[in-house]
C-alpha cells in the first residue's frame, strides 16, 4: 500500500476540519468550492518583506497574479502596498480594479498585445521586455501616448538555453541602444527561470547586476533586477515524502497508472526561507564572502521577487462531497460531485499528492478502521478525469455524503484550468476569517 503524505496544516484548517461549517457549506453552495484565507497571505508576504530587512537589501514583492484568481488576494495586495505580477489586459484590468496602483504593476509574459502594452504605458507599469520586435512596439507605443515607457530587459537564462523566455547574447548590445534612444526609462533586467536550483537563481542574479553596470555606462538607470518566481511550498514531512519516492510502485495507483514527474512536494527551504538563502549566498566567481546581498547593496541594485505559489501558502483549500463508493480488488474508487479541472495538477501529466482529508457526516454508522485504500475520480464521463490516481490509505472506510478536503490548493491548483465541462458550474471562492471563536465567511467577488 502507497504511503500517507499528510499535508501540512494549520490550527485554523484544523478547527475547520472539526467543526460543521464546511458541511454547511458544502450544502448551501451545492457542489464543490475554494476555501480562502487572506490573513495566511498577508503573513506570507509579511515573511518575504522581513527576509530583505534582515538582509539590509532594497526588495520589492510582487504577487504572481497567475498563481490565482480570486480578488481578494490582489485586494490584499494593494493594501499592504504589494506589487502585483500580470500578465494579460485581463489580469491588469482586475489587479487595478482591486486598487492596486498601475506603478505597481509588473507586465510580464511573452509576446504583449499592443493593446496590453499600451495600458501598461497608459497606467505607468512596468513591463518586462522578452523580445526586439516587442521592445520597438514599446517605445512606438510610448511615442504615439506622448509618454515614457518603464521596462526591463528579460534575459534569456545560459542554463536554460531552448527557452522560449529572453533575450539572447547577440540582441542585447541593440536592445541597450534602442533603450539609449528611446522614451523609455530603462529600469533593468529580469530573467524567467524554471525549477527552483538556488544556485542557477544567485548566479545569474548577480549576472544581471553586472548588466546594470554596463547599462549604466550608457546613461540608462538600471537600478533594479527581478529573479522572479521559483520559491518552492513545503507541503508534506520530509520522511513521508522520502518514504512515498523510495517505495512508489505503479500497482499504488488506479490502472497502474504512471507520471512524467511530481512537483517536490517536500522542500527543505521554502518560500520566504529560500529568498534568504539566495540573499546569503556566494555567486559564483563573486570571491570568497560577497554574498548577493552584498553585490546588491554595493551596487545600489533593487532586487524584484514575482512569488505565486509561495504567497499563497496555506492560504487555501478544496471541497469535494463524495456522491459513489464503487468497490475494486483491495481497493475502492470515490466520486465526487466535481471534476479535476478543479485540482489542475492533473492536466501537467502529474498528480497532485498531499492526501485529501476525509471529513465523514457523522450521522451515519461508525464506519470501519482503516487502513481502507481508494482512490478518487470525478464526476464526469472521462476515464482520464481522476482527481487522485494514487491510492489513498484513508483511515476509515469513506461513505456517500463525506466530505474529501486537498489542503494547499490556493497555488495553482484552484483554477488554472477550470472548465464548466458537462455544465457543471465553476466552483465558487469562498473567503474565510476567524471571527473570536468562530469564522465568518462570504463569497469573493472575482465577476468569472
Amino acid at each position: 500500500m502507497t504511503t500517507a503524505l499528510a499535508s501540512h496544516t494549520t490550527p485554523e484548517v484544523r478547527s475547520l476540519l472539526c467543526g460543521t461549517l464546511l458541511h454547511e457549506l458544502s450544502h448551501g453552495l451545492q457542489g464543490p468550492y475554494h476555501v480562502l484565507f487572506p490573513e495566511r497571505f498577508d503573513a506570507n508576504a509579511t515573511a518575504f518583506r522581513e527576509a530583505f530587512a534582515e538582509a539590509g537589501v532594497d526588495g520589492r514583492v510582487y504577487y504572481a497574479k497567475k498563481a490565482n484568481k480570486a480578488a481578494v488576494y490582489a485586494q490584499r495586495a494593494a493594501v499592504a502596498g504589494l506589487g502585483v505580477d500580470v500578465a494579460s489586459q485581463g489580469e491588469l484590468r482586475e489587479a487595478l480594479a482591486a486598487g492596486v496602483r498601475g506603478d505597481d504593476l509588473v507586465v510580464t509574459g511573452p509576446a504583449k498585445a499592443d493593446d496590453l502594452l499600451r495600458v501598461a504605458v497608459l497606467q505607468g507599469a512596468l513591463i518586462a521586455v522578452d523580445a526586439l520586435d516587442e521592445l520597438d512596439r514599446t517605445l512606438l507605443l510610448a511615442a504615439g501616448l506622448g509618454r515614457t515607457a518603464r521596462v526591463l530587459l528579460r534575459r534569456l537564462p545560459p542554463e536554460q538555453p531552448h527557452s522560449r523566455f529572453g533575450l539572447g547574447d547577440a540582441e542585447w548590445e541593440s536592445a541597450l541602444r534602442r533603450c539609449a534612444d528611446g522614451p523609455v526609462d530603462m529600469e533593468g533586467f529580469s530573467f524567467h527561470l524554471s525549477g527552483y536550483d538556488i544556485r542557477q537563481r544567485t548566479d545569474l542574479a548577480a549576472e544581471l547586476i553586472g548588466l546594470c553596470t554596463r547599462a549604466r555606462a550608457l546613461g540608462l538607470r538600471a537600478d533594479r533586477i527581478s529573479i522572479g518566481g521559483g520559491f518552492a511550498v513545503d507541503y508534506v514531512g520530509a520522511d513521508d515524502w522520502r518514504r512515498f519516492e523510495e517505495s512508489r510502485r505503479p500497482e499504488h495507483f488506479h490502472a497502474g497508472k504512471s507520471f512524467g514527474g511530481f512537483y517536490p512536494y517536500h522542500s527543505p527551504v521554502a518560500g520566504a526561507d529560500a529568498l534568504r538563502t539566495i540573499l546569503a549566498a556566494t555567486p559564483t566567481g563573486s570571491g570568497e564572502g560577497s554574498s548577493l546581498a552584498g553585490l546588491l547593496r554595493a551596487a545600489g541594485v533593487t532586487l524584484l521577487v514575482e512569488p505565486g505559489r509561495a504567497l499563497l501558502d496555506q492560504a487555501g483549500f478544496t471541497v469535494f462531497r463524495i456522491q459513489g463508493v464503487k468497490e475494486r480488488d483491495g481497493y475502492a474508487v470515490l466520486t465526487v460531485d466535481g471534476s479535476s479541472l478543479s485540482l489542475s495538477e492533473q492536466w501537467f501529466d502529474s498528480e497532485f499528492l498531499p492526501d485529501p482529508v476525509l471529513v465523514p457526516t457523522g450521522t451515519g454508522p461508525v464506519a470501519d478502521a482503516g487502513p481502507y485504500p481508494a482512490c478518487v475520480g470525478a464526476a464526469t464521463c472521462l476515464e482520464s478525469d481522476m482527481l487522485t490516481w494514487r491510492k489513498i490509505p484513508f483511515p476509515v472506510r469513506p461513505a456517500v455524503g463525506d466530505l474529501l478536503v486537498y489542503l494547499n490548493t490556493a497555488g495553482y491548483q484552484m483554477d488554472s484550468n477550470e472548465s464548466p465541462f458537462h455544465e457543471f458550474p465553476l466552483p465558487p471562492k469562498v473567503v474565510v476569517e476567524p471571527a473570536g471563536s468562530r469564522f465568518r465567511w462570504r463569497l469573493d467577488r472575482h465577476p468569472h
